[in-house]
């Protein structure tokens, strides 16, 4: 991956044939302890029902999708999820940032989140917010990336195992687009 992953939008019609590939990525996230919704007992056929739940979500546009592949393996994925409300439309969330065990250290995670952060900014998009789980090398990305921390709730959610861990929560503005 010389000049890093090839990172591209995910639509409506390709989640299908996408999903395996996206379940076995949330399926190596959780079994390395990743706190992303999901505990050890996960299935790969519930993963990939998941997966293919976000279908109406692309398709009205409230969840953009994005895959790295290296070659032809999907390595990361993440997702922007859109604020509708009439007075949240200048904000979003960045969700589900996942990179393959095998492929980080790579900057594959750096470009997936800058991916999702220019797509926002793009849409007038002007605030961000995201969590991760307190500690976790997550963490460190997005303070490295220019992320604010916002605050840390004790036992916010649960790791695979089941045991409650802290969770940061981060923020970060983005210009108007076209300013």
């Amino acid at each position: 991956m010389p000049d890093g992953p090839t990172i591209t939008r995910l639509t409506p019609a390709a989640l299908p044939a996408a999903a395996p590939g996206l379940a076995a990525l949330l399926l190596d996230a959780v079994d390395d302890g990743a706190s992303v919704g999901f505990t050890s007992s996960l299935t790969s056929a519930e993963a990939e029902a998941w997966w293919r739940s976000l279908a109406a979500d692309l398709a009205d546009e409230r969840v953009i999708l994005w895959a790295a592949h290296d070659g032809g393996r999907l390595i990361g994925t993440v997702q922007l999820r859109l604020e509708t409300s009439a007075n949240g439309r200048h904000r979003a969330e960045i969700a589900k940032l996942l990179v393959h065990r095998a492929a980080r250290g790579r900057g594959s995670a750096r470009r997936l989140l800058a991916t999702a952060e220019a797509f926002a900014s793009a849409s007038g998009r002007t605030l961000l917010m995201l969590d991760t789980q307190t500690g976790s090398a997550a963490e460190r990305l997005y303070r490295t990336s220019g992320w604010s921390t916002l605050g840390t709730l004790p036992d916010y959610a649960a790791d695979p195992s089941g045991t409650l861990r802290p969770t940061t929560f981060f923020h970060k503005s983005l210009p108007v687009a076209g300013g």
